[in-house]
């Protein structure tokens, strides 16, 4: 067909008259939910994390999560992005691969023959035909014809599968190795039972406890144990390992539904957790009421900048943190909170949060939670007294009962920040009390009810600390130096919540021995070091040898542990300019290693390899914060340098978008909190380093209903250096923000540029809190 042009040339003056009126349209913007993606990190592997995540159907800290499963039952890495086969969509409550997973069981769906074994009934599928989204997930099993879908609750969700014309419909219930029972009850369209699968952590009458109810009759019925081969007409069974299948006949494009509670206290209540959290719903209501509860979260920071794939990372990175730590209490009839405790196997009225390890989200998830959520963060400290009056101790690692896992007594910077931050609502005589406890008791001796050690409490070698002011390395005690930098750090949060305790004699007490960290100062390597018991230094020694006296690091990356007092650092290591050359120097030396101690090249050794930025593991937690300690030696330029090329380089919205474990949402915290511009140092102080923000706005719903707005002026890839600052109108020249100040709300703006001003923060005056140089009255009184 030939057009005539000369006719078309008014056409296109009159077009072009009237674009500038459709371009003023504005385009519509995506819910902030649907930025989010769950497969943010799923490309993971033992030997390299992208982040070791999943992508999880659930609501913000809710109790279950679910998630398609492209491994085995009982293998940590549940879904990663390069398998090919689904075998089931699973209720999963696992915090990280290397803590593996509790109370699961999977649904699945089929057609044709039942095949029940993991391997066997797997079917391929193409991430093309794979939506996933916080509040749903939708995939298409090619080898049946079948599309599963599924929308959650806290402790309930809704399953829907659609499905080919068929004799043969089959709808799986898999309740896992590790001690189970289904039953199948037709008359009400139910299948009930319980799973005891775990990894430790709990006592022996454990259990999560299902109802699935479907809105279809059965045609069929049947329950098999173990791999299948038993397979038959029994209405229940009960083992190791059993499941259970339902048939139906299906027209082409019927859908089946499925509504699915649990409980970890009784049958009963799984099926009171189902009729109060799904009741009458169908399954677009319930995807529409999780879709909104992710909304409304993402909405209290709400993002306006033109980078959609910086917004993408920032509300993915936004969304796993808000997972964690999960809820473990339920609502009674009375609408009462109460739980099963995994510390004493009774059941308890109150709170109770789990899934988390302190080690790794006291530098940034827990700060997080007490500036945006101080309700939240009550219930969760007041459920961390519930768990220390079940069991005797404060969990440090929690998963969801104690677990034996990493290092310190991190549970009081959790503690003291939050009241700290003004968080009220929680018995903090009964935490006080288990702090100390805590930083008085030799790890190893404390035992449960049941009479077993629990290692994960206490402080391994407390009695040398306390003589010697540090866990010696030739006491045959793992990690000695980053236990004493963790003690440390954990004493000064004991420190100052003594003092607002009024506390005076434990909060001197304390602030002394948080300055033990300068026991392990070598100066004529200028590093951290081992130190044995006659004060001689560990020998020999090499700063780029991992593990042995440090955990999961060196000392190029522990040296920088002492939080609670940069300034001291400062000084001992010569002053801000040696200081800031050392800080350089974890960039600039070359990514060597010496992986003796653990006779294998670890998975975070590699990830800090491969991103080329020298010695900073930014994949591991202990170096996080590193980089904003420019702010306290006058080169805050240099941290806004480096959180913007971090950010950039090592974090995306894609699965390999992490740059090493996300382990309970701190390293997604690290990129949120980066993200606005400042970020959590220095715990139980209130104060905030200030990076390079990310965004050209941001607007915060504080606390109360304040609003922050974060503007960037002239923000953008090239323009990463603050220029200069206003708070409210008024200059601000130092490089950190109090609380009090990011709640009363107002504006915080930045001007940014292409090259460094370095003049701004720079004063000696204006750095942030130190120990050696409180810029506090109170603080100067404790001392």
């Amino acid at each position: 067909m030939k057009l005539n042009h000369r006719l078309l040339a008014p056409l296109a003056l009159v077009s072009l008259a009237m674009a500038p009126a459709v371009m003023a349209q504005p385009e519509p913007q995506p819910a902030l939910v649907d930025l989010a993606n769950p497969l943010m990190g799923t490309d993971s592997s033992p030997e390299l994390s992208h982040g070791n995540t999943y992508p999880a159907v659930v609501v913000p800290w809710g109790m279950n999560a679910w998630t398609p499963a492209t491994g085995r039952a009982g293998d940590g890495w549940i879904y990663t992005y390069g398998a090919r086969r689904i075998n089931g969509i699973r209720q999963t409550h696992q915090p990280s691969p290397w803590m593996g997973d509790y109370g699961a069981f999977s649904l699945f769906a089929e057609t044709g023959p039942v095949r029940v074994g993991e391997d066997d009934r797997a079917s391929w599928f193409d991430h093309k035909a794979e939506e996933s989204h916080p509040y749903a997930y939708r995939v298409y099993l090619a080898d049946y014809d079948v599309t599963a879908e599924v929308a959650p609750t806290a402790r309930a969700a809704q399953f829907r599968f659609t499905f080919p014309a068929s004799e043969e419909a089959h709808i799986l219930l898999d309740a896992h190795a590790g001690g189970a029972m289904v039953r199948i009850d037709p008359e009400h369209r139910r299948i009930l039972g319980y799973v005891r699968n775990n990894k430790g952590g709990v006592p022996g009458n454990f259990a999560n406890y299902f109802v699935a109810r479907f809105d279809h009759d059965f045609t069929v019925s049947r329950t098999w144990e173990g791999n299948g081969s038993t397979l038959g007409d029994a209405a229940s069974r009960e083992g190791d390992h059993v499941g259970a299948v339902v048939t139906f006949r299906t027209r082409a494009g019927e859908q089946v539904g499925v509504q699915v509670a649990s409980s970890f206290i009784s049958p009963e209540q799984a099926q009171r957790n189902l009729d109060a959290e799904i009741g009458t719903d169908g399954f677009e209501q319930t995807r529409a009421k999780a879709r909104q509860a992710w909304e409304s979260e993402f909405q209290r920071i709400a993002v306006d900048d033109p980078d959609i794939d910086n917004r993408r990372t920032f509300y993915s990175a936004l969304y796993r943190m808000l997972q964690f730590p999960r809820v473990f209490h339920e609502i009674d009839a009375a609408g009462r909170s109460f739980h099963y405790s995994p510390y004493d196997g009774q059941v308890h009225e109150g709170p109770l949060y789990t899934d988390t390890g302190f080690w790794d989200s006291w530098r940034a998830v827990f700060p997080f939670l007490a500036l945006m959520y101080p309700e939240r963060d009550g219930e969760i400290m007041q459920g961390l007294a519930n768990a220390t009056r079940e069991s005797g101790w404060l969990p440090e690692w929690a998963s969801p009962g104690h677990r034996d896992m990493m290092i310190g007594s991190n549970s009081a910077i959790v503690i003291a920040d939050a009241y700290a931050a003004g968080v009220r609502g929680f018995d903090v005589d009964t935490l006080y009390q288990a702090m100390v406890r805590n930083a008085t008791t030799s790890a190893g001796r404390p035992i449960d009810r049941e009479g077993r050690v629990l290692r994960a409490v206490g402080r391994e070698g407390i009695e040398l600390y306390d003589r010697l002011g540090y866990v010696p390395y030739d006491a045959g005690i793992p990690e000695s130096a980053a236990r004493t930098l963790e003690y440390a750090t954990a004493d000064f949060a004991l420190s100052r919540l003594a003092g607002m305790l009024g506390k005076a004699a434990d909060a001197r007490r304390y602030a002394r021995r948080a300055q033990n960290y300068r026991k392990l100062f070598d100066p004529q390597t200028g590093w951290m070091r081992g130190r044995n018991r006659d004060g001689s230094w560990q020998a020999p020694f090499d700063p780029l040898k991992w593990g042995d006296a440090f955990t999961e690091g060196n000392a190029m990356q522990y040296s920088w542990s002492a939080v609670q007092d940069v300034q001291g650092l400062i000084d001992l290591m010569g002053g801000e300019h040696r200081f800031v050359d050392r800080l350089d120097g974890v960039f600039t030396t070359p990514p060597r290693f010496d992986a003796s101690y653990y006779g294998q090249v670890i998975h975070e050794i590699r990830e800090m390899q491969v991103a080329d930025m020298g010695q900073y593991a930014h994949g591991n937690q202990p170096v996080q914060h590193m980089i904003y300690l420019y702010d306290w030696a006058g080169a805050a330029w240099k941290a806004q340098a480096h959180a913007r090329e971090v950010m950039r380089r090592l974090y995306s919205a894609t699965p390999d978008g992490y740059p090493g474990d996300e382990d309970n949402g701190q390293t997604s915290a690290w990129y949120v909190f980066s993200a606005l511009g400042f970020y959590p140092v220095t715990p139980a102080v209130g104060e905030y380093a200030i990076g390079s923000p990310l965004f050209r706005r941001v607007r915060l719903t504080m606390p109360g209903g304040r609003i922050l707005t974060v503007e960037a002026e002239g923000n953008g890839p090239g323009n990463v250096y603050i220029q200069s600052a206003s708070l409210n109108g008024q200059p601000w020249n130092r490089p950190w923000l109090s609380r009090e100040a990011l709640r009363a709300g107002g504006v915080l703006h930045f001007v940014m540029g292409p090259r460094p001003n370095p003049a701004w923060g720079a004063a000696s005056a204006d750095a942030p809190y130190s120990l050696s140089r409180p810029h506090r009255t109170e603080d100067i009184l404790q001392r």
